[in-house]
């Protein structure tokens, strides 16, 4: 994860943001959160962390949202990676769905 945290860093990312998943949901351990100033900023930033996917052994990410770069998600298993446009990440709101206290998983499919 720290290489692809240099990634984000070196690319000028900005507001980037950590959530732990571990033990709220089985998707991922940890979610990244981040912005680029625009879709070439944005797709810019994308390729340089599958780049560092990559070079972390990570074979093959799954990239989703390369061709427009409002909203790019690149899954790497234990890390999703999250990159917007700022009007499009305030629009979302991932950090409001995903930092609160959710219920795991287990609790919520007893219901």
């Amino acid at each position: 994860m720290q290489n692809v945290l240099q990634s984000l860093e070196d690319l000028k990312a900005e507001e980037i943001i950590s959530i732990e998943l571990a033990g709220k949901t089985t998707l991922a351990d940890t979610m990244l959160i981040a912005s680029g100033r625009s879709n070439v900023h944005v797709g810019a930033i994308a390729e340089s962390v599958v780049k560092a996917c990559k070079d972390a052994g990570i074979d093959s990410p799954r990239v989703e949202g390369l061709p427009h770069c409002d909203w790019v998600v690149v899954d790497a298993g234990d890390l999703i990676v999250h990159i917007f446009r700022p009007e499009v990440r305030k629009f979302y709101n991932l950090e409001k769905m995903w930092g609160g206290d959710r219920p795991n998983e287990a609790q919520a499919r007893q219901s």
